[in-house]
């Protein structure tokens, strides 16, 4: 079966708009577990505006499933993954003011760097993920720098789905056939939703993890963080 790892950004950002502690990011992070997730997700950025440096540090004693970091490898972020050493770190080239991730790495253009960053985690006990828009070429690039796995960004299959749904994930079943054929572990994130998420599983059934946040939270404004949880996974299963 499919993990699902859930992000939780977005409790921080409601954290945030308010200020204090609540609701608090390590309850929500310890309730997805208890509610059956098999992981928990951050992308902390540097201006910290949902995430903080500091719910990281928290998180990682507490988290007893896989704890995924996300990010874009600066100094700061390398030192943090240095510090909490997660299960995995996922590689996501989003520049500072970007609301969101939008792209997926080009990894042959930026093959020497990848390389070392890649390399430094793995020697650290880090399994290291590289966010990879759904092209061959780029999932062969990620094999090629050392990462375990690549992370298939889905955003334009979510795009697509309700139109055609089989034009839609073509692209991401070649890419993820070609991660098969490298030997790289596979995961999935941006905009999955209740919707969309079983035919991508069903269509690729060697996904190890999936991540989604945005989508998972709003849907428990309405259903309940246990519900909703239980719903993704049934869709999983």
């Amino acid at each position: 079966m499919t993990k699902l790892s859930v992000n939780i950004n977005k409790v921080a950002v409601l954290r945030n708009s308010r200020g204090g502690s609540e609701p608090s990011v390590a309850g929500a992070a310890l309730a997805c577990e208890r509610f059956g997730a098999q992981g928990i997700t951050v992308h902390p950025r540097p201006d910290e505006r949902h995430i903080r440096y500091s719910d990281v540090r928290e998180l990682a004693p507490l988290v007893t499933t896989e704890f995924n970091i996300e990010g874009n490898p600066v100094p700061s972020f390398i030192d943090l993954v240095f510090e909490v050493r997660p299960t995995q770190v996922t590689l996501v080239p989003d520049p500072p003011g970007a609301i969101t991730s939008n792209a997926g790495w080009n990894t042959v253009a930026n093959a020497d760097f990848l390389r070392e960053v890649t390399a430094r985690f793995r020697e650290a006990g880090v399994r290291v993920s590289i966010f990879v828009d759904p092209d061959p070429k780029m999932v062969a690039g990620a094999a090629e720098v050392g990462a375990d796995r690549v992370e298939l960004y889905t955003e334009a299959y979510a795009r697509g789905y309700a139109a055609d749904r089989q034009g839609a994930i073509a692209p991401y079943v070649a890419a993820a056939e070609e991660a098969r054929r490298q030997g790289l572990g596979l995961n999935a994130g941006h905009d999955l939703n209740l919707d969309n998420l079983r035919y991508f599983a069903q269509a690729i059934p060697w996904l190890d993890e999936v991540s989604i946040g945005h989508a998972l939270i709003a849907d428990a404004l309405y259903m309940g963080l246990e519900t909703t949880i239980a719903e993704y996974l049934k869709r999983l299963s």
